[in-house]
Protein backbone atom coordinates (compact mmCIF):
# COMPACT_ATOMS: atom_id res chain seq x y z
CA UNK A 1 0.00 0.00 0.00
CA UNK A 2 1.28 3.47 -0.90
CA UNK A 3 1.35 5.81 2.10
CA UNK A 4 -0.64 9.09 1.92
CA UNK A 5 2.60 11.05 2.35
CA UNK A 6 3.97 9.46 -0.81
CA UNK A 7 0.68 9.44 -2.74
CA UNK A 8 0.18 13.20 -2.62
CA UNK A 9 3.45 14.11 -4.44
CA UNK A 10 2.79 11.34 -6.99
CA UNK A 11 -0.69 12.70 -7.68
CA UNK A 12 0.69 16.24 -8.01
CA UNK A 13 3.36 14.99 -10.41
CA UNK A 14 0.76 13.15 -12.48
CA UNK A 15 -1.36 16.31 -12.65
CA UNK A 16 1.69 18.30 -13.79
CA UNK A 17 2.41 15.81 -16.59
CA UNK A 18 -1.21 16.09 -17.72
CA UNK A 19 -1.20 19.88 -17.79
CA UNK A 20 2.05 20.09 -19.77
CA UNK A 21 0.90 17.56 -22.38
CA UNK A 22 -2.55 19.11 -22.72
CA UNK A 23 -0.92 22.49 -23.27
CA UNK A 24 1.22 20.99 -26.03
CA UNK A 25 -1.95 19.65 -27.65
CA UNK A 26 -3.08 23.18 -28.56
CA UNK A 27 0.05 23.66 -30.65
CA UNK A 28 -0.37 20.27 -32.37
CA UNK A 29 -4.09 20.80 -33.02
CA UNK A 30 -3.26 24.08 -34.76
CA UNK A 31 -0.85 22.26 -37.06
CA UNK A 32 -2.90 19.13 -37.75
CA UNK A 33 -6.13 21.11 -38.11
CA UNK A 34 -4.92 22.66 -41.35
CA UNK A 35 -5.10 19.25 -43.08
CA UNK A 36 -7.75 17.36 -41.09
CA UNK A 37 -11.39 18.21 -40.46
CA UNK A 38 -12.59 18.28 -36.82
CA UNK A 39 -14.20 14.84 -36.81
CA UNK A 40 -11.39 13.13 -38.72
CA UNK A 41 -8.76 14.65 -36.44
CA UNK A 42 -10.67 13.51 -33.34
CA UNK A 43 -11.07 9.96 -34.70
CA UNK A 44 -7.42 9.67 -35.73
CA UNK A 45 -6.28 10.93 -32.36
CA UNK A 46 -8.58 8.55 -30.48
CA UNK A 47 -7.59 5.53 -32.60
CA UNK A 48 -3.91 6.21 -31.97
CA UNK A 49 -4.60 6.67 -28.25
CA UNK A 50 -6.74 3.53 -27.99
CA UNK A 51 -4.07 1.46 -29.75
CA UNK A 52 -1.31 2.69 -27.42
CA UNK A 53 -3.45 2.15 -24.34
CA UNK A 54 -4.60 -1.26 -25.53
CA UNK A 55 -1.01 -2.46 -25.88
CA UNK A 56 -0.20 -1.27 -22.36
CA UNK A 57 -3.32 -2.97 -20.98
CA UNK A 58 -2.33 -6.27 -22.64
CA UNK A 59 1.20 -6.06 -21.25
CA UNK A 60 -0.10 -5.27 -17.76
CA UNK A 61 -2.98 -7.75 -18.07
CA UNK A 62 -5.47 -5.20 -16.85
CA UNK A 63 -8.55 -7.01 -18.12
CA UNK A 64 -12.07 -5.58 -18.36
CA UNK A 65 -13.30 -2.94 -15.89
CA UNK A 66 -15.85 -4.10 -13.28
CA UNK A 67 -19.49 -3.76 -14.36
CA UNK A 68 -20.29 -0.91 -11.88
CA UNK A 69 -17.58 1.26 -13.50
CA UNK A 70 -19.00 1.04 -17.01
CA UNK A 71 -21.62 3.73 -16.62
CA UNK A 72 -19.04 6.38 -15.74
CA UNK A 73 -16.64 5.10 -18.40
CA UNK A 74 -19.31 5.22 -21.11
CA UNK A 75 -20.52 8.71 -20.19
CA UNK A 76 -17.00 10.14 -19.94
CA UNK A 77 -16.05 8.42 -23.20
CA UNK A 78 -18.98 9.95 -25.07
CA UNK A 79 -18.80 13.43 -23.53
CA UNK A 80 -15.07 13.95 -23.06
CA UNK A 81 -13.19 11.71 -25.45
CA UNK A 82 -15.76 11.99 -28.25
CA UNK A 83 -17.95 15.10 -28.12
CA UNK A 84 -15.39 17.40 -26.49
CA UNK A 85 -12.63 16.67 -28.98
CA UNK A 86 -14.84 17.16 -32.05
CA UNK A 87 -16.38 20.37 -30.66
CA UNK A 88 -12.99 21.80 -29.65
CA UNK A 89 -11.38 20.98 -33.02
CA UNK A 90 -14.31 22.60 -34.83
CA UNK A 91 -14.42 25.59 -32.52
CA UNK A 92 -10.73 26.34 -32.97
CA UNK A 93 -11.30 26.54 -36.72
CA UNK A 94 -13.96 29.22 -36.18
CA UNK A 95 -12.35 31.46 -33.54
CA UNK A 96 -8.86 32.64 -32.71
CA UNK A 97 -6.79 30.83 -30.11
CA UNK A 98 -7.30 33.47 -27.43
CA UNK A 99 -11.09 33.34 -27.65
CA UNK A 100 -11.05 29.54 -27.66
CA UNK A 101 -8.84 29.41 -24.56
CA UNK A 102 -11.07 31.92 -22.79
CA UNK A 103 -14.36 30.12 -23.49
CA UNK A 104 -13.06 26.59 -22.82
CA UNK A 105 -11.76 27.77 -19.44
CA UNK A 106 -15.36 27.97 -18.28
CA UNK A 107 -14.92 24.19 -17.91
CA UNK A 108 -13.17 24.13 -14.50
CA UNK A 109 -15.91 26.33 -13.05
CA UNK A 110 -18.56 23.91 -14.35
CA UNK A 111 -16.54 20.99 -12.93
CA UNK A 112 -16.53 22.64 -9.51
CA UNK A 113 -20.27 23.34 -9.61
CA UNK A 114 -21.19 19.85 -10.85
CA UNK A 115 -18.73 18.24 -8.43
CA UNK A 116 -20.29 20.05 -5.49
CA UNK A 117 -23.81 19.20 -6.65
CA UNK A 118 -23.39 15.59 -7.79
CA UNK A 119 -20.30 14.31 -5.96
CA UNK A 120 -20.49 16.30 -2.73
CA UNK A 121 -17.09 17.93 -3.32
CA UNK A 122 -16.13 20.53 -0.75
CA UNK A 123 -15.69 24.12 -1.92
CA UNK A 124 -13.09 25.55 0.51
CA UNK A 125 -12.36 29.29 0.33
CA UNK A 126 -8.82 28.69 -1.00
CA UNK A 127 -10.19 26.68 -3.94
CA UNK A 128 -12.73 29.38 -4.80
CA UNK A 129 -10.13 32.13 -4.45
CA UNK A 130 -7.62 30.25 -6.60
CA UNK A 131 -10.21 29.60 -9.32
CA UNK A 132 -11.18 33.28 -9.33
CA UNK A 133 -7.54 34.35 -9.74
CA UNK A 134 -6.90 31.75 -12.45
CA UNK A 135 -10.04 32.65 -14.36
CA UNK A 136 -9.01 36.30 -14.30
CA UNK A 137 -5.67 35.19 -15.72
CA UNK A 138 -7.38 33.12 -18.42
CA UNK A 139 -9.53 36.13 -19.37
CA UNK A 140 -6.40 38.28 -19.59
CA UNK A 141 -4.60 35.73 -21.77
CA UNK A 142 -7.64 35.29 -23.97
CA UNK A 143 -8.15 39.01 -24.52
CA UNK A 144 -4.47 39.63 -25.18
CA UNK A 145 -4.28 36.82 -27.76
CA UNK A 146 -7.57 37.55 -29.50
CA UNK A 147 -7.31 38.88 -33.02
CA UNK A 148 -9.70 41.47 -34.37
CA UNK A 149 -12.64 39.92 -36.20
CA UNK A 150 -11.36 36.40 -35.58
CA UNK A 151 -14.39 35.22 -33.65
CA UNK A 152 -17.77 33.92 -34.73
CA UNK A 153 -20.92 33.09 -32.82
CA UNK A 154 -20.71 29.48 -34.00
CA UNK A 155 -17.12 29.17 -32.80
CA UNK A 156 -17.90 30.58 -29.36
CA UNK A 157 -20.89 28.23 -29.00
CA UNK A 158 -18.77 25.23 -30.04
CA UNK A 159 -16.06 26.08 -27.50
CA UNK A 160 -18.71 26.52 -24.82
CA UNK A 161 -20.20 23.13 -25.71
CA UNK A 162 -16.70 21.65 -25.51
CA UNK A 163 -16.36 23.07 -21.99
CA UNK A 164 -19.70 21.52 -21.01
CA UNK A 165 -18.62 18.14 -22.42
CA UNK A 166 -15.32 18.34 -20.55
CA UNK A 167 -17.02 19.14 -17.25
CA UNK A 168 -19.61 16.38 -17.64
CA UNK A 169 -16.92 13.87 -18.56
CA UNK A 170 -14.77 14.67 -15.52
CA UNK A 171 -17.69 14.38 -13.10
CA UNK A 172 -18.80 11.09 -14.69
CA UNK A 173 -15.26 9.70 -14.58
CA UNK A 174 -14.70 10.32 -10.88
CA UNK A 175 -17.05 7.56 -9.53
CA UNK A 176 -15.72 5.06 -12.09
CA UNK A 177 -12.21 5.52 -10.68
CA UNK A 178 -13.43 4.17 -7.34
CA UNK A 179 -14.19 0.84 -9.03
CA UNK A 180 -11.60 0.53 -11.80
CA UNK A 181 -7.96 1.48 -12.33
CA UNK A 182 -6.91 4.73 -13.99
CA UNK A 183 -5.57 2.75 -16.95
CA UNK A 184 -8.84 0.83 -17.39
CA UNK A 185 -10.99 3.96 -17.17
CA UNK A 186 -8.80 5.81 -19.66
CA UNK A 187 -8.43 2.93 -22.13
CA UNK A 188 -12.09 2.05 -22.38
CA UNK A 189 -13.19 5.69 -22.26
CA UNK A 190 -10.91 6.37 -25.22
CA UNK A 191 -12.31 3.32 -27.01
CA UNK A 192 -15.90 4.49 -26.42
CA UNK A 193 -14.97 7.90 -27.84
CA UNK A 194 -13.35 6.31 -30.88
CA UNK A 195 -16.46 4.20 -31.57
CA UNK A 196 -18.64 7.32 -31.26
CA UNK A 197 -16.44 9.06 -33.87
CA UNK A 198 -16.51 6.18 -36.40
CA UNK A 199 -18.93 8.09 -38.69
CA UNK A 200 -15.91 10.27 -39.54
CA UNK A 201 -13.87 7.27 -40.76
CA UNK A 202 -14.44 8.07 -44.43
CA UNK A 203 -13.20 11.63 -43.97
CA UNK A 204 -10.15 10.39 -42.08
CA UNK A 205 -9.16 7.98 -44.88
CA UNK A 206 -9.61 10.59 -47.62
CA UNK A 207 -7.81 13.36 -45.75
CA UNK A 208 -4.94 11.13 -44.61
CA UNK A 209 -4.16 10.37 -48.26
CA UNK A 210 -3.60 14.06 -49.02
CA UNK A 211 -2.34 15.36 -45.67
CA UNK A 212 1.33 16.33 -45.27
CA UNK A 213 3.45 14.07 -43.09
CA UNK A 214 3.82 16.77 -40.44
CA UNK A 215 0.04 17.00 -39.93
CA UNK A 216 -0.30 13.22 -39.62
CA UNK A 217 2.60 13.06 -37.17
CA UNK A 218 0.94 15.76 -35.08
CA UNK A 219 -2.28 13.73 -35.07
CA UNK A 220 -0.40 10.64 -33.90
CA UNK A 221 1.37 12.70 -31.24
CA UNK A 222 -2.01 13.92 -30.01
CA UNK A 223 -3.17 10.33 -29.68
CA UNK A 224 -0.14 8.90 -27.89
CA UNK A 225 0.87 11.71 -25.55
CA UNK A 226 -1.92 14.27 -24.80
CA UNK A 227 -4.51 11.45 -24.98
CA UNK A 228 -3.07 8.06 -23.95
CA UNK A 229 -0.48 9.31 -21.47
CA UNK A 230 -2.02 12.57 -20.24
CA UNK A 231 -5.54 11.19 -19.73
CA UNK A 232 -4.08 8.27 -17.75
CA UNK A 233 -2.05 10.54 -15.47
CA UNK A 234 -5.13 12.72 -15.12
CA UNK A 235 -7.24 9.73 -14.03
CA UNK A 236 -4.52 8.66 -11.59
CA UNK A 237 -4.51 12.11 -9.97
CA UNK A 238 -8.32 12.48 -10.10
CA UNK A 239 -8.72 9.21 -8.19
CA UNK A 240 -6.70 10.76 -5.33
CA UNK A 241 -8.31 14.22 -5.07
CA UNK A 242 -11.57 16.02 -5.81
CA UNK A 243 -12.88 16.82 -9.28
CA UNK A 244 -13.01 20.52 -8.33
CA UNK A 245 -9.34 20.69 -7.38
CA UNK A 246 -8.26 18.81 -10.51
CA UNK A 247 -10.35 21.10 -12.66
CA UNK A 248 -8.67 24.14 -11.12
CA UNK A 249 -5.26 22.62 -11.98
CA UNK A 250 -6.01 22.90 -15.70
CA UNK A 251 -5.96 26.69 -15.41
CA UNK A 252 -2.18 26.35 -15.80
CA UNK A 253 -2.75 25.30 -19.43
CA UNK A 254 -3.13 28.84 -20.92
CA UNK A 255 0.15 29.95 -19.33
CA UNK A 256 1.97 26.91 -20.72
CA UNK A 257 0.37 27.31 -24.16
CA UNK A 258 1.72 30.86 -24.24
CA UNK A 259 5.22 29.63 -23.38
CA UNK A 260 5.10 26.77 -25.92
CA UNK A 261 3.81 29.04 -28.68
CA UNK A 262 6.71 31.36 -27.91
CA UNK A 263 9.29 28.55 -28.11
CA UNK A 264 7.80 26.43 -30.93
CA UNK A 265 6.02 28.98 -33.13
CA UNK A 266 8.00 32.13 -32.41
CA UNK A 267 4.87 33.93 -31.17
CA UNK A 268 6.35 36.40 -28.70
CA UNK A 269 3.83 37.14 -25.92
CA UNK A 270 3.15 40.71 -24.88
CA UNK A 271 3.26 42.03 -21.31
CA UNK A 272 -0.51 41.52 -20.87
CA UNK A 273 -0.24 37.88 -21.94
CA UNK A 274 2.64 37.26 -19.55
CA UNK A 275 0.72 38.90 -16.70
CA UNK A 276 -2.31 36.72 -17.44
CA UNK A 277 -0.17 33.60 -17.49
CA UNK A 278 1.34 34.52 -14.14
CA UNK A 279 -2.17 34.95 -12.70
CA UNK A 280 -3.17 31.52 -14.01
CA UNK A 281 -0.22 29.85 -12.29
CA UNK A 282 -0.73 31.82 -9.07
CA UNK A 283 -4.37 30.79 -8.94
CA UNK A 284 -3.49 27.12 -9.40
CA UNK A 285 -0.96 27.35 -6.57
CA UNK A 286 -3.58 28.88 -4.27
CA UNK A 287 -6.30 26.38 -5.22
CA UNK A 288 -4.05 23.37 -4.55
CA UNK A 289 -2.63 24.70 -1.28
CA UNK A 290 -3.90 23.73 2.14
CA UNK A 291 -4.78 26.05 4.95
CA UNK A 292 -2.05 26.20 7.60
CA UNK A 293 -4.53 25.33 10.36
CA UNK A 294 -5.46 22.10 8.58
CA UNK A 295 -1.81 21.08 8.42
CA UNK A 296 -1.31 21.88 12.10
CA UNK A 297 -4.33 19.79 13.09
CA UNK A 298 -3.05 16.88 10.99
CA UNK A 299 0.34 17.07 12.71
CA UNK A 300 -1.23 17.27 16.17
CA UNK A 301 -3.40 14.23 15.56
CA UNK A 302 -0.50 11.91 14.81
CA UNK A 303 0.89 11.82 18.38
CA UNK A 304 -2.63 11.30 19.76
CA UNK A 305 -3.23 8.39 17.42
CA UNK A 306 0.14 6.92 18.41
CA UNK A 307 -0.72 7.07 22.14
CA UNK A 308 -4.13 5.50 21.55
CA UNK A 309 -2.66 2.63 19.57
CA UNK A 310 -0.05 2.11 22.29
Amino acid sequence: MTSPRRTEPLAAGAAAVTVVLWASAFVSIRSAGTAYSPGALALGRLLAGALALGVICLVRREGWPPRPAWRGIAVSGLLWFGFYMVALNWGEQQVDAGTAALVVNVGPILVALLGARLLGDAMPPRLLAGMAVSFAGAVTVGLSMSGGGGSSVLGVVLCLLAAVGYAGGVVAQKPALARASALQVTTFGCLVGAVACLPFAGQLVREAADAPVSATLNMLYLGVFPTALAFTTWAYALARTTASRMGATTYAVPALVTLMSWLALGEVPGPLTLAGGALCLAGVAVSRSRARTARVVAVERRPEQTRESA
